[in-house]
């Protein structure tokens, strides 16, 4: 919040402004009753004898001092800011890249709303869940590209993120060796980078030429594969889409039949465990992005650089200070 250009930090505390009210309103009224008594004995033989200390301005004073005494100290509780100053922040964590399969079989209905829809839900919440760490986008299905680059800037991640369709590339296959191709080659030109963690959410469908050989690859450069398995080992049809987004049935072979697509946890499982890594099989629960997460915080921050970053300099100590001045004066009178 911020008025007449003093930035209150902390305006959850107006809760407190109806204390505030109501002591003042207190302290009115005591002031307003103690000159009705006076008042009403003003006329009395003995009102010299009974009221020898009293001062009507002492008591208004006291009464203007605890009130400017709560207000400063109300202010105070809403941490007023302002004077800017550069602070040097030194930004550390983790490099995470995550593939997305977005081959027609990510179209497939056996989860909600499908395959691609809820990957992109998950990967929304683990983002969520991470810390520190900057994201990188990789998407695939017959080929590879990255589609944003390592990025602390999570908006900008999820605006990519939301763009994802099956035809932001146009292949239907799958190639599981290219989303880890893509990384080991920008990792390449990271030499110094001691943690490498890649996750890619797929239904393991797969047409690769050298998944043999980007996996050993993958080994012997320390990349980390986690693998996200999504759909269902029943599988489920592949819807055909047209060009404005209308169902036409769904995708057959050349005999005619409706193609099923089923998740193949086998070749998932042994990609994470050939590279370190571990395999989950994606559900409604969290529960796997929860392991996830505390797998990749055991792994080594790095620092990223240093950042100025434009700092407000807290001013409640001030208005704290006036206070307690206010209260001290109306104690001594």
């Amino acid at each position: 919040m911020k008025l007449f250009g003093i930035t209150f930090a902390a305006a959850k505390n107006l809760l407190f402004l109806p204390v505030l009210i109501f002591a003042i309103v207190l302290l009115i009224w005591k002031y307003a009753k103690t000159k009705k008594v006076v008042k009403f004995l003003a006329d009395s033989t003995h009102f010299s004898d009974l009221f020898k200390h009293f001062s009507s301005t002492r008591l208004v004073l006291k009464i203007v001092l605890s009130v400017l005494g709560l207000s400063s100290l109300f202010l105070g509780l809403l941490r007023p800011q302002w004077d800017k100053r550069q602070e040097v922040v030194t930004q550390e964590g983790r490099d995470l890249f995550i593939a997305v399969d977005v081959s027609r079989s990510m179209l497939a209905e056996d989860c909600k709303p499908n395959r691609l829809e809820f990957a992109k839900q998950k990967i929304r919440t683990l983002i969520s869940m991470l810390k520190t760490d900057r994201v990188g986008l990789v998407i695939f299905s017959g080929s590879a590209m990255v589609q944003c680059p390592l990025t602390n800037d999570y908006s900008a991640f999820f605006m990519f993120l939301d763009q994802l369709d099956v035809e932001t590339i146009s292949s239907g296959t799958t190639a599981l060796d290219r989303p880890i191709q893509k990384v080991l080659n920008v990792l390449k030109q990271m030499e110094s980078k001691k943690t490498k963690l890649l996750v890619i959410f797929t239904d393991g469908e797969d047409f690769s030429s050298n998944l043999a050989g980007v996996r050993q690859e993958a080994f012997a450069q320390g990349l980390k594969i986690f693998t996200m398995g999504l759909g269902t080992i029943e599988g489920a049809p592949v819807p055909l889409i047209s060009r404005d987004g209308r169902r036409e049935g769904y995708i057959k072979d050349k005999r005619d039949n409706i193609v099923i697509s089923r998740l193949n946890e086998g070749i998932l499982s042994s990609i994470a465990q050939d590279t370190g890594g571990v395999y989950f099989r994606m559900t409604e629960s969290n529960s796997a992005l929860d392991q996830l997460v505390a797998m990749v915080e055991k792994f080594e921050k790095e620092k990223f650089s240093d950042k100025k970053l434009p700092i407000l300099e807290e001013q409640y100590h001030y208005f704290v200070l006036f206070s307690l001045i206010c209260f001290a004066i109306e104690w001594l009178l």
